[in-house]
């Protein structure tokens, strides 16, 4: 937040209630707790102010009519407290620009709206309201395209009153807009019934700002709906930190403390919840009293246990024949050596139904998938690969030289029904299903992929139980592992080849709990370089970034080195690598004009949400190529594959110079830099930086401070995950 610079005196500022004017910047925005600062330009044209509160997805340019109250901030001067605002019919040319410009219409996007605010100016929206054959006069827009924006501009005529309730509830026209989508015409009445549910179902939309609406709406603090609502937010919450239940105490408690009710209050919105099934409760085992599901993830977890226990029971036997004098040939067909594990891997494979492949880097876990699939391709077995992301799937395809999907691909997922066409009733047609990175298989995934796997088929799941474990909820690898009743194999053996490289050694070093090896008398492909200050820190990386790797090493920053963060925030911390190196490394390419000054060109951007309509996924990365023809959407790079982006959905990418390490599972890159402090304290833990040191193919680079390293490699305590597979597994 920055002190307001009006062109006049504080002291001459209006004290009126409502204000309006334009915003000029927004300085601060927290989705999650519905608050933002902007700097906002009266309508007078010379009085400039700060305005706070919840505007959360205003843009700049954005005509507003604010309604709130005057205070005198100790630091930052007096300010506008925002309670409620309206966005307001643009009145001057750049403001119907932006309005057009917004995605508000389709077929209109920034660059057809510039030129329609050029040709008609003023004059612009009451063409298009009353005079729409008049359209054809703008370069770019035939007869077809005029009727199409004529129809568009007719439905928003609808659309836009929807936009009208929503804004007097201090909805953005972007966020308006993502809600109009979402629930189409039934947006006033969804939101009259129940504004929680903007929380759950609409992605930048955090409870605390459906809580304000609600409260704009007259929702009291004590109402049972809102209660219900804190409840289940609390439930989803839990599940992004990877549980797929909460006992019931802890439920209550994290309700408690969001809601600000008492936990009488809690428990009888429970009970309710409970009566009509929005939760599931089971009781618990040992001291665990009752458990508390949301009812997809109780169905997913009990049906990935039911599941498991019948491929266990149903799958038959290969003959194995003479297996090991077939394997020999292999190895000579292939060039490759396998050792006694592998071995015994390969021999687990042709006669057990479900089999976990376990093992850290340079332990053969590749040679022994190519391996495995050569033998049971000559037996004639039909053989489907696949793992959770694109790049991991790519990777598997390489070294097998066989067609690998993703998971979502494999199971034939269909965006439109929102479900996969692969399952029970219509299963994989496979006689082995191979699945590669299963460390990152969260437990609704799971069960899509299990339910999808025929009788009879074997199922082989290779992973590295020590990494970090899924971002969604479950830990189905250790689970299966931890259970005991899935075969499994452990590679340990570090293979000669990989024996030699520093980034698997120490990797290995770390996972058991020792140092790594800091310095050496050759050349080699791990570096640490201590520095004690986040600022020595943060400069030491620009230095290695754009200058020291590509000349030493001869590798591209924007392609082949990449930031691993154990935090977001703080200053060595994702968010502000990412700001300093698109500084450095783009600062002579344009800002692409349909995502202001977020992305310039040739930007590496990472999406954060699934989305199924474009067919990109969490964690995929892609380079920012520009917009299409007509300057409506955002086109991205993913590995060859373009992708368009709608202006409502761009809000879904982000930087990617730096990352978190989560975002980073099931890819690697030629070049990791990993910068560590005692800042990010809270994070370090063993299983973070051995996934971080993991995801380095020629060279990781760990820059920081010693005793943080150290603090790392001591802290083996993982975080509990509230999960019953391996419990259910057993008991079955």
């Amino acid at each position: 937040m920055v002190p307001p610079t009006p062109s006049r005196s504080l002291f001459e500022q209006p004290s009126d209630p409502v204000i309006e004017g334009q915003v000029q910047r927004v300085v601060y925005a927290d989705d999650e707790k519905g608050w933002s600062v902007i700097r906002f330009l009266l309508s007078d044209q010379q009085t400039q102010i700060t305005a706070v509160g919840s505007l959360l997805g205003v843009q700049p340019g954005e005509r507003l009519r604010l309604t709130g109250q005057w205070q005198q901030d100790r630091k930052f001067g007096r300010q506008f407290r925002v309670e409620t605002y309206l966005s307001l019919l643009p009145s001057t040319r750049q403001g119907i620009e932006r309005y057009l410009g917004s995605g508000l219409i389709p077929g209109i996007g920034q660059v057809m709206a510039k030129r329609l605010v050029d040709r008609f100016g003023m004059k612009t929206l009451d063409i298009i309201e009353n005079q729409p054959e008049r359209l054809p006069e703008v370069p770019g827009i035939g007869a077809q395209r005029a009727e199409r924006i004529r129809l568009a501009w007719q439905r928003q005529k609808g659309v836009r009153e929807v936009l009208i309730f929503l804004q007097a509830h201090g909805i953005s026209i972007t966020q308006a807009m993502k809600i109009h989508r979402q629930y189409g015409a039934r947006a006033v009445a969804t939101i009259r019934s129940n504004p929680y549910r903007l929380a759950e179902d609409i992605f930048g939309f955090g409870f605390h700002t459906a809580d304000q609406i609600a409260s704009q709406m007259g929702v009291e603090r004590d109402a049972a709906i809102r209660a219900e609502a804190g409840i289940l937010h609390a439930l989803g919450q839990a599940e992004s930190h990877g549980h797929v239940y909460l006992p019931e105490d802890r439920l209550v408690r994290a309700a408690v403390d969001l809601l600000e009710l008492p936990p009488d209050r809690i428990h009888t919105a429970l009970t309710h919840l409970l009566k009509r099934q929005a939760v599931v409760d089971e009781p618990g085992g040992g001291n665990v009293g009752k458990t508390v599901y949301r009812p997809k993830l109780f169905k997913a977890e009990v049906a990935v246990a039911m599941r498991l226990h019948r491929l266990l029971e149903t799958a038959g036997s290969i003959a194995p024949g003479d297996w090991q004098k077939n394997l020999a040939s292999l190895e000579d067909e292939m060039q490759i050596a396998i050792s006694g594990q592998q071995e015994e891997a390969v021999r687990q494979s042709l006669v057990e139904p479900v089999l976990v492949i376990t093992g850290g880097p340079g332990t053969g876990k590749t040679t022994l998938i190519r391996a495995v699939t050569a033998l049971h391709g000559d037996r004639d077995q039909r053989i489907l690969l696949a793992a959770p992301t694109g790049r991991a799937a790519k990777r598997l395809a390489e070294a097998t030289g066989l067609e690998a999907k993703t998971l979502h691909r494999l199971l034939e997922f269909e965006p439109r029904q929102m479900s996969f066409q692969r399952h029970r009733d219509r299963p994989l047609e496979a006689d082995l299903v191979i699945v590669d990175e299963v460390s990152m298989l969260d437990c609704q995934l799971a069960f899509h992929l299990f339910e999808a796997i025929p009788d009879g088929c074997r199922l082989i799941l290779v992973g590295d139980v020590d990494q970090l474990p899924s971002v969604g909820p479950g830990r189905v690898l250790a689970d299966l592992i931890d259970s005991r009743r899935v075969p499994v194999v452990r590679l340990n053996e570090i293979f000669r080849q990989a024996s030699s490289s520093l980034i698997v050694a120490n990797a290995h070093r770390i996972r058991n709990g020792q140092m790594p090896r800091l310095k050496t008398d050759r050349p080699v492909d791990f570096y640490f370089i201590e520095r004690r200050e986040p600022e020595e820190i943060l400069e030491t990386i620009e230095h290695l970034v754009t200058v020291r790797i590509p000349r030493r090493f001869g590798l591209d920053p924007k392609i082949d080195i990449q930031l691993l963060a154990p935090m977001r925030r703080g200053l060595v911390g994702v968010h502000q690598l990412n700001s300093k190196l698109q500084g450095l490394l783009a600062a002579d390419l344009p800002f692409v004009e349909i995502t202001g000054d977020r992305f310039r060109l040739q930007d590496r951007v990472m999406q954060i949400r699934n989305n199924y309509d474009l067919d990109v996924f969490n964690g995929d990365v892609g380079h920012v190529v520009g917009t299409d023809s007509d300057g409506e959407s955002l086109l991205v790079d993913f590995d060859g594959r373009l992708v368009s982006y709608p202006t409502p959905d761009i809000d879904q990418l982000v930087l990617a110079y730096a990352c978190s390490i989560h975002k980073a599972q099931g890819s690697e890159y030629p070049c990791v830099v990993i910068p560590i402090h005692s800042q990010h304290h809270i994070m370090l833990q063993r299983n973070l930086l051995y996934t971080a040191v993991t995801r380095g193919q020629r060279l990781v680079i760990v820059v920081g401070e010693k005793r943080a390293l150290a603090q790392a490699v001591r802290n083996d305590r993982q975080q509990v995950r509230f999960t019953r597979l391996a419990e259910r597994l057993r008991d079955l």
